[in-house]
């Protein structure tokens, strides 16, 4: 999932965990830390693994939702598409090899870095796809495009105004009748997401960090904003100091997301299962509309 981030690591050791009361929606980070060298490195990883699907689909379903895409969706004309949150290219280098001109934009370096190198090395020279390190809500998209897509969820980290924001740069960014996909979040998988109980686990290393460290995990849900907030604590015994991260996301109802793509001036808004016979994560569903 791509995006702006903000965190803070509290010296203050564990005590800093203690009575720190609910949560405020996005007030302690917007994300975790998509755009820290050392993280975005290692999501890499986690995104190019095809042992699980929790940061990029294995190849198989990303191959059959592009087919999808390119046969039902664009209809196998050639396109002009923008990739927003494209990750390593994983989507974008599928496209161009199908004759789509495309524009990935993501904040996360690792992955551009990597993306960039595979475009090169694509062999498809004019055709490659394009990439841009930024974040969405402050990036230029360029255009005409004929299509503007969005994966895995994606638009729910970021708060409604920002939503809004990106959807209406996306509109614009388009060519008259030109089309968004959204891959979104149902409103059930956030709340129970929010309504989960806390956890721990003790790690060598991992995505949070490479070094020893012990990770607590609290989850809230806002019932008031449907916001879900998740927040990470990295504990590393060795220094006594405590990294915080915090993640929100937010909640819509199929109501919900009509409102915010006709605002954002989309019409004929559909609502799919999946990529045709490719399916989305579980929880989660394809959005198709059209610029006005």
């Amino acid at each position: 999932m791509p995006l702006n981030t903000n965190y803070s690591i509290a010296n203050s050791g564990l005590l800093s965990l203690i009575d720190r009361g609910e949560p405020e929606p996005w007030a302690e980070g917007d994300n975790i830390p998509w755009n820290e060298a050392g993280f975005s490195e290692r999501m890499l990883a986690e995104h190019l693994s095809q042992d699980h699907d929790m940061a990029s689909r294995r190849f198989e379903t990303i191959d059959a939702q592009v087919r999808w895409m390119d046969e039902e969706l664009l209809r196998g004309r050639p396109s002009r598409i923008l990739d927003l949150g494209c990750g390593p290219g994983l989507y974008a280098l599928r496209l161009a090899r199908l004759g789509h001109r495309v524009l990935g934009v993501d904040f996360s370096p690792a992955s551009i870095r990597y993306a960039r190198e595979r475009a090169v090395e694509s062999g498809l020279e004019t055709g490659a796809p394009r990439y841009e390190l930024a974040d969405l809500r402050e990036a230029e998209y360029g255009g005409p495009y004929d299509l503007a897509m969005q994966i895995f969820g994606e638009i729910n980290v970021f708060k409604p105004a920002d939503a809004a924001r990106i959807l209406a740069k996306a509109a614009a960014a388009l060519a008259p009748g030109g089309k968004i996909l959204l891959e979104v979040h149902g409103f059930s998988l956030v709340e129970g997401l929010g309504r989960e109980g806390p956890s721990w686990s003790a790690s060598r290393g991992g995505l949070f960090s490479p070094a020893p460290h012990i990770s607590l995990v609290e989850r809230h849900w806002d019932a008031r904003r449907s916001v879900a907030t998740v927040r990470y604590d990295i504990i590393d015994p060795e220094r006594a100091s405590v990294a915080h991260y915090a993640q929100s996301v937010q909640a819509w109802t199929d109501d919900g997301y009509r409102r915010l793509l006709s605002e954002a001036g989309f019409l004929d808004i559909e609502f799919l299962p999946g990529f045709g016979t490719a399916p989305a994560s579980p929880g989660l569903f394809v959005i198709v509309a059209r610029r006005a």
